[in-house]
């Protein structure tokens, strides 16, 4: 809660019962709330009283609570980094934030209900035997829905401007009222509800409406104490008979002096003294010398808390609400489970026809065909039901990187419940505890492998239906994995009917206008994140996947593409200058600090991933002190080095001291690094994975196919050895990168006559030879950072890098990790240095036989003791042998006392 730096208290809808807000400048306080109930809570701190005073010193009027422990530039002052211009844009860009915060709170109750708006845009069905239909379109002049439910009618479910359906704002509202069945009667109740949803086999009684409401009154009141309810004139009359008697006056000439109320009311309390003891409401009247005293009538304070005792007669209201199976008997659904949609517009363009933006299941275009929605409310008996709990976030991230299109081994497009049933599995074997997802959401050419997202709150179709998603992120909790996903907020698709493009018939609804709102490169449209419409979209997006699907994180694609107006298409040479110039894009960091506030608040276990190859300062600060706020960012410079080596550089040229400062990246932020060998992008659009690489060139005689393979195969598993243990505390494979993936990647588009050779995985290598063996090293990897939590550490000593012997080594935690690349050179005795004197036993070797290697380091060589010496600035050292492309991981298992 410390870093929603909120000018306005914070309001939160918590999700359980005990809410723990942690910061950093105090102890941790427990809120307690009531279930079901909306909470208002601050995040404020409170004033802490000065020592030498009694009273608390005064806030400053200018002051907010909210303000305290947020610094625009503290992660500047923190790592000692001084620049003006950017101190300068980093403070007006908090500023910035304050009032875009304003102007939300102005539209919102709250940053939840920002977040939210998938609870009321799109389709949703009302308790009252009715669908909503909500939509964002301020360009239109006419809203309708059309599809096979009413024949594709534009004028049968439709909203004008200017009458109800239609707010300033520009959101459309409209109502699909389920039909009465032929001989059904409406119900007596105009406000009556169904459960449709939950407990759909209950309510269905038969008692009557009448008869629920005399057993609600037979048990609420007492004997008498309805009485004034039933016969609401009876008190004014017996008044009127105890003033003026049975015969009265009736008329104001026949009325006589009226004695004053005293008077009266002594005469009365006198008249009445007597009386037997009653269930009837007593009231006095109270007379404090005004002329309404006359009419101030009160209870005695004993029956006031008697009648505020009783609660509500709550279950008998609630059995008026009729189950799901009166529903059907009376009703049938105003736009049934699976109808296909539309929305239809009247626009100052003429009329066009679009897929709702909100829309949770779409059909693009097929055949030729024109692209739909598709209505997902199956009925709550077959709907998909959570099994499993999403498991904690573990300190150290192994993630499965995963296309689920191309995850089968046949031809074709896989699905959901092939992914389901045949690579989850493999997953969990090959010891990895996340996947991440890309090409989920749903867009229209399937070439682009994803990354065009026409409709932004939809699965993809062609891989199943929402609810074989859903199993396929429980399947995944089960086995003890995280589900992240690759969320594409950086642009979207320039399509128009089924994508956001031109949505409304205006060129401004989502996007920018005029060049700034195309992609200089790539043809799609750039997001206008300075609009609080767009902001609700996107957040609400953000939001929808962990509500709906439990997604337990997010890596965001392609920052650089909307941080900058020239999309990251430029020259960096690391000056502060370019992250703070004019072709920086501010409205679209403070989208990504709103979007990691909120998400961090609302979901505290959520992790977000910031893919960005310009490495914008303060990605990984908080965002109270003028960071981003994102959990890791992916360092895509050590891929691209790899890359450059194995077909750029000969294997005697390589530097060791170029892969250890790549590796290493920022040693500020070291720790905040995801890093990956080599991932999806590799292999795609023409690339080769590693394996093709190292693996791809044949030689005419066996023994150099035997040399080739042998290199290879060393390389394969020395760069991820390093890769995987030098780094942060995340690491990602892509799918098939494990075993060394022969082929690239290439999906079916008209250059290869649409063919699906290459658009899957070769999961048969798995069984045999070399491929087979890169398998064991993984899944051996794998599980040294289990046992030993290596990423989960501290950042290693670096201690020996050579660029002549090109031998690297490093410390971290109780491992010794030693490399040597030279491809001819072995060292029978190599001296490397070490804090602790004693016996260190190898624990991981990459040339053992087992793992595809010669196996040229024998059992009586993996226990080595230290040597008295002092070697590379540490007052130990061991001798190790260290063929040429192999490496060794030495575990501390005795300590010498000297």
């Amino acid at each position: 809660m410390a870093s929603l730096s909120l000018p306005t208290k914070i309001f939160l809808y918590p999700n359980s019962p005990s809410i723990q807000f942690q910061s950093q400048h105090r102890p941790p306080q427990r809120l307690t709330f009531p279930r079901n109930i909306k909470i208002i809570c601050s995040a404020t701190e409170q004033p802490q009283p000065q020592p030498q005073q009694q009273q608390p010193k005064k806030k400053k009027k200018n002051e907010t609570e909210s303000e305290k422990g947020v610094d625009p530039v503290g992660f500047l002052t923190k790592h000692g980094i001084s620049h003006k211009a950017f101190a300068i844009f980093l403070r007006e860009r908090h500023k910035a934030l304050k009032d875009l915060k304003d102007e939300i709170f102005n539209r919102h109750i709250n940053l939840r209900d920002m977040a939210s708006g998938f609870e009321i845009l799109g389709m949703h069905r009302h308790f009252e035997h009715r669908v909503d239909y909500m939509e964002w379109a301020p360009g239109a002049r006419y809203c309708a829905l059309i599809g096979d439910f009413n024949g594709w009618s534009p004028t049968e479910n439709a909203a004008r401007e200017g009458f109800f359906g239609h707010d300033d704002f520009g959101y459309w509202f409209i109502i699909l009222e389920d039909k009465l069945r032929e001989g059904e009667k409406p119900d007596e109740l105009y406000f009556q509800q169904y459960n449709y949803v939950d407990d759909y086999d209950k309510g269905d009684s038969g008692v009557s409406i009448d008869e629920i409401f005399k057993k609600s009154n037979d048990d609420y009141w007492e004997p008498g104490e309805d009485r004034f309810v039933n016969n609401r004139f009876e008190v004014p009359a017996k008044l009127y008979e105890q003033l003026f008697g049975p015969n009265g006056p009736q008329t104001l000439e026949e009325l006589e002096e009226i004695p004053d109320p005293e008077t009266r009311y002594k005469a009365w309390k006198e008249q009445h003294k007597n009386d037997p003891p009653s269930n009837l409401p007593p009231y006095d009247v109270i007379d404090q010398g005004k002329e309404y005293d006359i009419f101030n009538v009160v209870s005695s304070p004993e029956w006031v808390k008697k009648v505020f005792a009783k609660k509500p007669p709550l279950e008998y209201w609630l059995e008026t609400r009729k189950g799901r199976k009166a529903w059907l008997k009376k009703y049938t659904p105003g736009i049934p489970h699976g109808s296909k949609y539309r929305v239809y517009f009247n626009t100052p363009s003429g009329p066009l026809e679009r897929v709702p933006a909100w829309a949770t299941y779409v059909q693009p275009d097929i055949d030729g065909k024109q692209g739909f929605a598709v209505h997902w409310e199956p009925p709550p008996e077959s709907a998909y039901k959570w099994k499993n709990t999403p498991p904690k976030v573990p300190k150290s991230l192994r993630i499965y990187e995963c296309h689920v299109g191309i995850s089968g081994s046949e031809p074709k497009v896989s699905s959901f419940n092939d992914f389901t049933e045949k690579v989850l599995p493999h997953v969990k074997e090959a010891g990895y505890n996340a996947i991440q997802l890309f090409g989920v959401v749903e867009h229209k050419d399937y070439f682009t492998v994803g990354y065009r997202v026409t409709n932004f709150y939809a699965v993809s179709s062609r891989y199943g239906t929402p609810d074989d998603f859903k199993r396929l992120v429980d399947e995944a909790h089960g086995l003890g994995l995280l589900v992240f996903l690759d969320i594409v907020h950086s642009y979207s698709a320039a399509d128009e009917m089924v994508g956001l493009s031109l949505f409304d018939g205006s060129n401004d609804c989502y996007f920018h206008t005029g060049k700034r709102g195309h992609h200089k490169y790539w043809g799609t449209r750039m997001f206008k994140y300075g609009d609080p419409d767009v902001l609700h979209f996107l957040l609400s997006n953000l939001n929808w996947w962990v509500v709906e699907y439990q997604i337990d994180g997010f890596q965001f694609h392609s920052l650089s593409s909307m941080m900058y107006t020239h999309n990251g298409f430029a020259s960096f040479t690391g000056d502060l200058e370019e992250y703070c110039n004019q072709y920086v894009d501010r409205d679209a960091l403070l989208y990504l600090i709103l979007a990691n506030e909120i998400l961090h608040v609302l979901h505290p276990n959520i992790v977000t991933i910031a893919e960005d190859a310009t490495f914008y300062p303060g990605l990984c600060e908080p965002t109270s002190q003028g960071g981003l706020g994102f959990d890791y960012y992916v360092n895509l410079s050590v891929s691209e080095m790899w890359s450059s080596f194995l077909e750029n550089v000969p294997d005697h040229e390589w530097s060791m001291s170029k892969i250890v400062s790549t590796l290493m990246g920022n040693k500020q932020h070291a720790d905040k690094m995801l890093m990956y060998a080599e991932n999806h992008n590799q292999s795609i659009s023409g690339g080769k994975s590693f394996a093709e690489i190292l693996f791809g060139e044949s030689r005419e005689d066996s023994q150099g196919l035997k040399q080739s393979l042998l290199r290879g195969c060393s390389l394969h598993k020395m760069i991820k050895l390093i890769t995987f243990t030098i780094g942060g505390r995340a690491y990602m494979n892509f799918m098939g990168n494990e075993f060394g993936h022969p082929e690239r990647v290439e999906f079916p588009m008209a250059s290869n006559k649409l063919s699906f050779q290459l658009a899957k995985r070769r999961w048969d290598l798995l069984e045999k030879g070399m491929h087979r063996d890169l398998f064991s090293f993984d899944k051996d990897l794998m599980k040294l950072d289990e046992n030993e939590r290596i990423l989960s550490r501290g950042l290693p000593n670096i201690h020996h890098v050579n660029d002549t012997t090109m031998v690297i080594s490093y410390l971290r935690g109780p491992l010794l990790f030693i490399f040597n690349f030279h491809p001819t050179d072995s060292y029978e005795q190599y001296n490397v240095g070490v804090e602790e004197a004693g016996e260190y036993q190898v624990v991981l070797n990459t040339d053992e036989t087992k793992f595809g290697g010669q196996g040229l380091i024998k059992d009586n060589q993996y226990l080595r003791r230290t040597i008295s010496r002092r070697v590379d600035g540490l007052r130990n050292c061991l001798e190790v042998c260290l063929p040429s492309r192999t490496a060794q991981v030495y575990k501390l298992s005795r300590i010498l006392r000297i």
